[in-house]
Order: structure tokens, then sequence, then C-alpha cells
């Protein structure tokens, strides 16, 4: 007889969706202890709902001493059916019918210790047994288990003693704010439901934010959860000792070789005598990592009580090797192929500074680069020289630039400063013109993260902002003052199921006489991977002479849409897009190309890998742009 194939593969799916289903709910247990402090995660407060059976699968199974079914609420029969010793023991074929009485006595009580930790301390538990239908057959334990309600605070005392409650009856407002949003915080407040998880959860995170927020030594008097099975009401009492309030004292260095224990120091971002926070520690260990001196950092608070006045700061250091020297091999759409050396000294001749020399070679970029930069100086300041020479084609025409450069750079957690002198010689070569404009100018360069990952934000935003001004010599002996001002911005708001809508902004101007020239790399190109989509490398612009050149005002927007993928590629990311932009000679003249398209995003450890399939509207042409890591 033969059957319709929907009839036999739309039951077979069906049963096969429902096994996958129940193997994969996360199953958790844990004994009830009042004075826990470990850490946990509060568990789901979902009511009992119909009940269900959980037992062996598939029939009899070879070596199996008897099976077992557990009867009750779905949410819990999986708990039962994982922990209980029956489940445990029921495969042992050499079990003796003693110990499976045993087994059978002890169950009740053991069932409703699991029950308890899910909050239910009136839970009725029964178990029964039956021989097999048939000789040889196991024989059938079952469970059966009516929960009861569910227990739920009635009444919460929450008291924090020692220095901070010192500080909170001399009426400190930061002391207030704070023993305020300490009560908002915890999560078990009268008339929520009580589980051991959400328990334990609730005391380390009080316990976390003591120590973190000024208070290291802080310790628990005394936590009880009194439990009343008759009327399923549970009173908590939690006293914690706050200890001391611990102030910054000296840094203590450990490791330092080659480079000084001055540089560790500098990079502090607090003061002495500051209240101490685990976010201290956190931002001035990321600032040594940042400082590109150090292999491996540590940084510890002193804990003992009785320096909390002055708390000494450890910090250990493994230094970095003197020299390191990378090779890169790379492609990007906008410049096409391209090989790199990049060499680090971190103390040429002896003195406290990083020298790093860069060499690229590629089809439409070459560059040869030499940067000095100071070890640290007070508050994270660091002294910067830098020489160099760059050549670009790009826009059909080519670019020769020299730069001699001098200034300090500060990076902190969120906002990095430059302040730089710059000479700047600058030959462009169009095929029919060829002409040199050089410019001495000073710079301040600031650039603001709030963002929830420098490597790939998906909430926050990115602000950066630049202006100069100097004096300029052009290619027709002219010269004569100018000034430029360029701001970026780059926004990231989340909409919910992990998609995330981007937005991106820039704005330029150079001020100068109309006849004066300034170098062409102070001026403004669009187009490319990170500016309007669907068009070449600095391929949008005032032309001259059929060849784009720099212009003195700029303005771009983007608009992207990014999603996941799937749940199983959760580092994969689809993407569509709108850009639209360019550069010109004066506003008047401004007007935008537009490119769209859509693409893909790979989160990789060092920054998005973005690929885009772009269509440029002003050309009719499709482009493809590759691009990895983060542009800020």
């Amino acid at each position: 007889m033969r059957y319709p194939a929907r009839r036999i593969w739309l039951p077979l799916a069906c049963w096969l969706a429902l096994l996958c289903a129940a193997a994969s709910r996360p199953l958790h247990a844990q004994p009830l202890d009042d004075d826990a402090d470990t850490s946990g995660t509060p568990a789901a407060a979902a009511p009992a709902s119909a009940p269900a059976a959980a037992e062996d699968n598939g029939g009899p199974r070879q070596g199996t001493a008897y099976q077992l079914r557990v009867e009750g609420p779905r949410e819990l029969t999986g708990l039962l059916y994982r922990h209980l010793d029956l489940s445990r023991f029921r495969s042992e074929r050499d079990i003796t019918e003693v110990e499976v009485g045993r087994l059978m006595s002890a169950t009740p009580a053991q069932a409703r210790a699991l029950l308890e930790t899910e909050g239910y301390f009136a839970a009725d538990v029964k178990v029964a047994r039956r021989p097999g239908s048939e000789p040889g057959q196991p024989s059938l334990i079952t469970v059966t288990v009516v929960p009861g309600p569910r227990a739920t605070v009635d009444k919460l005392t929450l008291e924090i003693q020692g220095a901070f409650q010192d500080a909170l009856e001399a009426e400190d407002p930061r002391t207030v704010r704070r023993d305020r949003g300490l009560r908002n915080r915890w999560p078990l407040k009268p008339g929520t439901v009580f589980t051991q998880a959400a328990w334990t959860a609730a005391k380390n995170s009080l316990m976390t934010s003591l120590r973190g927020e000024g208070y290291p030594a802080a310790t628990y008097a005394g936590t009880v959860a009194q439990v009343d099975a008759a009327t399923h009401r549970v009173r908590i009492f939690v006293v914690a000792d706050s200890g001391p309030l611990f102030r910054i004292g000296e840094i203590k260095v450990e490791g330092i070789e080659r480079t000084t224990e001055e540089a560790v120091r500098n990079l502090a971002p607090f003061e002495m005598g500051e209240v101490f926070t685990e976010k201290m520690l956190l931002d001035y260990q990321e600032s040594l990592q940042k400082s590109g001196l150090y292999d491996g950092v540590a940084v510890e608070l002193d804990p003992d009580v009785t320096r909390a006045d002055r708390a000494p700061v450890v910090a250990r250091v493994r230094e970095s090797k003197l020299k390191s020297a990378t090779v890169s091999v790379g492609f990007s759409s906008d410049t096409g192929p391209r090989v790199g050396l990049d060499f680090t000294h971190r103390r040429p001749f002896g003195q406290e500074w990083v020298a790093g020399v860069k060499l690229l070679h590629g089809r439409d970029e070459r560059v040869a680069k030499l940067d000095l930069l100071s070890y640290p100086k007070p508050r994270g300041y660091r002294n910067l020289m830098s020489i160099g020479t760059e050549y670009l084609a790009a826009g059909g025409a080519t670019t020769e630039t020299r730069r001699l450069r001098y200034g300090r750079m500060q990076d902190t957690e969120r906002v990095d400063r430059l302040y730089y002198l710059e000479f700047n010689s600058t030959a462009v070569d169009t095929g029919e013109n060829r002409g040199t404009d050089r410019a001495l100018w000073g710079n301040y360069e600031w650039t603001r993260r709030e963002v929830n990952s420098v490597l790939f934000p998906t909430r926050g935003w990115i602000l950066s902002a630049h202006a100069g001004g100097g004096v300029s010599h052009d290619a027709d002996n002219d010269h004569g003052p100018f000034g430029r001002l360029y701001l970026r911005g780059s926004y990231y708001h989340p909409l919910g199921q992990r998609r995330v809508l981007q937005l991106r902004g820039e704005a330029g101007q150079v001020m100068k006489r109309a006849s004066l020239g300034v170098p062409d790399t102070l001026l403004f190109r669009a187009g490319g991977d990170d500016s309007v989509r669907g068009y070449g490398y600095r391929s949008l612009g005032p032309k001259r002479e059929d060849t784009v050149v720099g212009g003195p005002v700029l303005l771009t927007g983007s608009a992207e849409l990014m999603w996941p993928l799937s749940q199983r590629l959760r580092d994969w990311y689809g993407a569509v897009f709108v850009d639209a932009g360019n550069a010109a000679s004066d506003w008047k003249e401004w007007s935008a190309a537009r490119g769209y398209g859509f693409g893909v995003r790979w989160r990789s450890p060092i920054g998005p890998l973005k690929a885009d399939l772009a269509y440029g509207e002003a050309t009719r042409k499709v482009r493809l742009h590759v691009s990895v890591g983060a542009t800020f």
C-alpha cells in the first residue's frame, strides 16, 4: 500500500521538531543557601502551566532497570527528570530492589528540595510503581508533582552599615544618590517571585556595586530569607558592612626594565586622593595597553583597610620587545593591492621615544614615513614628530605630498586630542599641468566616542572635529592666509531584533582667497568606501582639465540599515544603504552625487569587514567596495 508523501513526512517532521525543542531546553538546579555569595542569574518567573510528563522515550532500552515518568507542570518536569537520583540510576542494570526502594523513598524530599529553588515550598510529590505489562519488561516508576502556589517576597529589610551608613547619615549627596540607586536596583522587591537564582544574583549584584565604587572591603554581616510555606511568603533580611571608604594613594610600578616608571604613572586617569572606583582601574589598564609599550598589564588596588584613606595602586607591566617588525599584504577596492613593512623601536639611541617606520607600496598608493612618539607625559600627553612622503593616484591625477609635523597628542577612554604644526608640500600632476603648493599651518583635532563597542558599534555616536589655519605659498608664487574646518559624525541606533540604523555625515570648508592655491591634500574630495559608495576613491570633486582635483567645500551623508543574516551566523549582517554628497569649488556649484546598494558585514576581531555592491547614479556603473577595520 502506498501513502502520499506528505502523510508520512509531515508527522515525522513535527515529531523531530518537538524532540529537538525538548532536548534544547536549559535545565538548572541549585540548592537553597541563604548565605551563598556566588554568581547566578535570576530564574524566569513564569507561572506553572498545564501538566506535562517527561519519561524515557523509545520504549524499553537494553540495560534499563526501570522506566521513569515525571508528571507535573511543563516548566518543572524537565528539572526533576534531569536531577532526581531515580533518573540518574535508572540505567544501572545491577541495582537491587532494596536500592530502588530506597531511591523511591528519598524522591519526595529530593523533589521538594529541587522545587524550592524555583520558589515552590509547598509541593506535593507522590511516587508510584507498577510492573511491566509483559514478562521481562522494566517496571514503570511515576513521580507525580503538584507544586502548589509559588512563593513571593512579602517584606524586605535592606541595611548597609559602616562608612556608607555614616556618610548617609551625614547627608553626603553622592552617598544619598547611591543608596537610592542600590535600593531601586534590588530585584527582589515585595510582590516579586522568589527563586534561589534570583536571591543569589541579587546579593552578588549589591556586593559587586559596593566593592566597585569606593568600598572594596565590603562584606555581608548577614543574609536571611525566611520562608513561610503555609502562606507562601518570604521575608528577606540583608545587612551589608561597607567597610571604610577607599581613596587612591601612590602608584607602585612593577616589571620595568627598559622603559620608565614615570611613563606608567603618567597614564593614570585619576589623581591621588580621589574616591576609588573599579572603573578607574579598568580605564588605567586600557590606557597602558594602548600605549604601545607593554604586552601585558595588570592593575590592582591594595585592599588593606588600615590604609584605606591612601590605598596604594599596584601596576604590573610586561614590557614589549625593544624592536618589532610586521610585514603586511592587503587589498583595498580604493587603491588596489599593496605590501607593507612596519618597524618599531621602543627606545632609539637610549631616548624615551618610540620610533616607527612605515613603508607601503601599492598600485595607486605609496608611503614612506618616520614617526617619533615620546613616552607618556603628565596627564597622558605625548609629544610627536613625523616626517614622510606619500604618493596617490586617484581621480585621474597623481598627488605627491611631503610632510613635516611636530605636536602633542592625548588619548583617553572617550576623547582623543591632537595639536600639531605642519609643513606641507604637495605636487599635483593632472597630465597637462603640474604644480606644487606649500603651506605652514597649525591644527587641532578632537574626537569623542560614546559607543557600546569601539570595534563594532551598534549604539551611540562618534564625533570628530578639525580646525586649522596658516599661510600658503602656491605654484603661481601667490601667498596668503587660509583656514580649514572639518566635521564628521556617525550615529548608531538599535531598532530591535539586532537591527541597527547608522547615519553618517561630514562637512568641510577651506576659507581663502579665490585666487590662492593651497596644497591639494588640505582640500576635499568625495567618493570611496567610507564616503559616497558607487564612485571611485576621491573621484568626486571639481575638475581641472578633465581631471578631478580637491575642492574647498565638502558635504556628504549616508543612511544604512544593518540586520543579522541568521541566528546561527551571529557575526554576519546584511546591509542596504543610500549615500549622497560631493566636493566643489564653492557652495553654489555643489551638487550631490548619489549612490545606493547593498552589502554584507562580518564582525571580525579587528573590526568590521565590509563588502558592498553600490550603484553610482551619476556614472551609471556598479562598483564593489571592500574594507576592513573601523574608521573614526
